[in-house]
């Protein structure tokens, strides 16, 4: 089997498994955190965070875009759809995750905790619609 199509699906299968643990337990438990060392987790929450995130992100970016330039071994229309749905997760992080992320390392706000928690969910929903793909991907793979 392909090395790209095994990073590919190795590193989307990772960022599900983190994405539900994120969504389910630990955004969830921030709010009990305190807030008089919130605005320091909040902080080490970030910092440790972005090291493990990025370069499975960077990963699942970078294979995803091979695939679809690597000719003829992929159905290219199925991989797109894998790049839309990249799309979305990325945008969703910059324009309604990060500017949450900052309201919350000036310290705990309750309404930008909810909104963390809530549009997070369009993340995870997203990353479990490429878990979905990379079984289609698979499918339509020629080994």
């Amino acid at each position: 089997m392909n090395f790209i199509l095994v990073a590919q699906v190795a590193s989307t299968w990772a960022m599900i498994g983190l994405i539900w643990f994120v969504q389910v337990v630990h955004y969830p438990l921030m709010k009990n955190v305190g807030s008089r060392g919130f605005r320091d987790y909040e902080k080490s929450h970030m910092s440790r965070t972005t090291r493990l995130v990025v370069p499975l992100m960077l990963l699942e970016l970078g294979t995803n875009l091979l695939l679809f330039w690597r000719p003829g071994a992929l159905n290219r229309n199925v991989v797109a759809i894998g790049l839309l749905l990249l799309a979305a997760i990325w945008l969703s992080t910059y324009f309604l995750q990060v500017p949450q992320h900052n309201r919350l390392s000036q310290g705990f706000d309750l309404r930008a905790h909810r909104r963390l928690v809530a549009s997070n969910w369009l993340r995870t929903f997203a990353w479990t619609a490429r878990g979905i793909w990379t079984f289609w991907l698979l499918e339509t793979a020629v080994v």
